[in-house]
């Protein structure tokens, strides 16, 4: 059965009104005012408990929208004007080929067991540079 016909089908059912009359006091739930039996501690303490809930709830989603979109969007902006000063930094450099490569870098006890076997996982040919034909 397509989805289509699976929608018409459920919605030519008859609906329970006891369903209809539960979901609708669930909604309204909030709206109700204590009488009698149901004026006691608990449900006083309960339905303050719902308002706070209701309050503190409506509180952390003005945070969310109004306090934290705009910190992120701050913070990627900052973040961007960072990533592009750092590579203006790295176009007054020499060359990779024209760098000094000291003893300490490029150490190699063994190869790794990926690619040629002389960069290692995180290798990035704009930064990194290795002189396999090195004197030391």
């Amino acid at each position: 059965m397509n989805t289509q016909r699976l929608g018409l089908h459920l919605a030519r059912q008859p609906r329970s009104p006891a369903l209809r009359s539960t979901i609708q006091r669930r909604f309204a739930s909030d709206q109700i005012e204590l009488k009698g039996a149901a004026d006691n501690a608990f449900n006083r303490e309960r339905a303050a408990a719902k308002a706070h809930a209701a309050a503190t709830s409506d509180l952390w989603r003005k945070l969310s929208i109004y306090v934290t979109t705009p910190c992120l969007i701050l913070a990627g902006i900052n973040a961007w004007n960072l990533w592009d000063e750092h590579w203006e930094h790295w176009e007054h450099l020499p060359p990779l080929e024209e760098r000094i490569e000291y003893p300490y870098q490029n150490v190699r006890t063994k190869n790794f067991p990926w690619g040629d076997g002389d960069k290692t996982l995180f290798w990035n040919d704009k930064v990194n540079y290795h002189k396999k034909d090195k004197v030391t």
